[in-house]
C-alpha cells in the first residue's frame, strides 16, 4: 500500500495526493526544497473569499490555515534536502535553525494587508528583496505566490535540478520548475487544489520554456504596477 492517495506524473513533475509527512520518506532527497506551507493564521479560503475583490477563483470555505505543520514534516524538509527556501518562516523559527539569509517580498498591497513576507532560507549570503504587486487576477488560492517569485527564488538554486514543494498548493512552485527546466515533485493535501495544481501545471509543460535570467548572476527586481 502507497502512502499517497494519487499520482500524477506530467512532464518532468511528479505530483502527490495526500499528507507529505507520510509521503516524503518514500521520495528520497532532493536538491532543494521550495514551499509555501500554511502558517496556522487562520487565513482561511471563506475570509479571503470575502475581501478578495473582483478576477479571483479562490475555492470558499477552505480552512487549511488553522493549523501550521507539526515539528516533524520541518524535519524532513531539512534532512532530505539540500537547500531549503520555506516562506512564512518567520511563523516557524522553534522549528528552523538560525538563517543568515532571508529573502523578502515587498507586496505593495496596501490597505490592511500586509507589507510583505519573508522567506528562511538555507543560503549563506546577505538578505534579498523581491519587489511585486500581489494584486494578479485570477488568484486560485488565498496565499498563492506569483510565478515570478517562485522563478526568482529558483536563481538562487543554480545547481538545484531537482525540487520539492511538500505544500504544493495551486502548484506556483511547479509552473515555476517546469519554465525554468527543473524537475518538481510536489504533495498537497486537498483534492481540490490538487487538481488546479495539476492543470495549472499541464498548461505550463504545453508552453514553450521561457528563456529567463537566473537572479543568482544577475539579480532581478520586478515591480507591477
Amino acid at each position: 500500500m502507497t502512502a499517497w492517495k494519487r499520482h500524477e506524473r506530467i512532464g518532468d513533475c511528479d505530483l502527490y495526493l495526500g499528507d507529505c509527512m507520510s509521503i516524503m520518506p518514500w521520495l528520497g532527497r532532493f536538491d532543494a526544497c521550495v514551499t509555501d506551507p500554511p502558517y496556522g493564521i487562520g487565513e482561511s479560503g471563506g475570509k479571503f473569499r470575502g475581501r478578495q475583490g473582483g478576477g479571483h477563483r479562490v475555492l470558499p470555505k477552505k480552512t487549511w490555515d488553522q493549523e501550521r505543520p507539526r515539528a516533524r514534516a520541518f524535519y524532513l524538509m531539512l534532512i532530505l534536502s539540500d537547500a531549503q527556501i520555506i516562506w512564512g518562516g518567520n511563523y516557524f523559527s522553534d522549528m528552523l535553525p538560525a538563517s543568515r539569509c532571508w529573502l523578502y517580498w515587498e507586496k505593495k498591497m496596501g490597505g490592511d494587508f500586509a507589507d510583505g513576507e519573508l522567506a528562511f532560507t538555507s543560503l549563506d549570503r546577505t538578505l534579498r528583496q523581491f519587489t511585486l504587486c500581489n494584486k494578479m487576477p485570477g488568484k486560485q488560492h488565498p496565499t498563492q505566490k506569483p510565478v515570478a517569485l517562485m522563478r526568482w527564488c529558483l536563481g538562487f538554486l543554480p545547481k538545484a535540478e531537482t525540487i520539492l514543494d511538500p505544500f504544493m498548493g495551486s502548484g506556483t512552485t511547479g509552473v515555476a520548475c517546469v519554465q525554468l527546466g527543473r524537475r518538481f515533485t510536489g504533495i498537497e493535501l486537498d483534492p481540490d487544489y490538487f487538481e488546479i495544481a495539476c492543470r495549472r501545471i499541464e498548461a505550463a509543460v504545453a508552453e514553450p520554456r521561457l528563456a529567463l535570467p537566473e537572479p543568482e548572476q544577475k539579480p532581478m527586481q520586478e515591480t507591477l504596477l
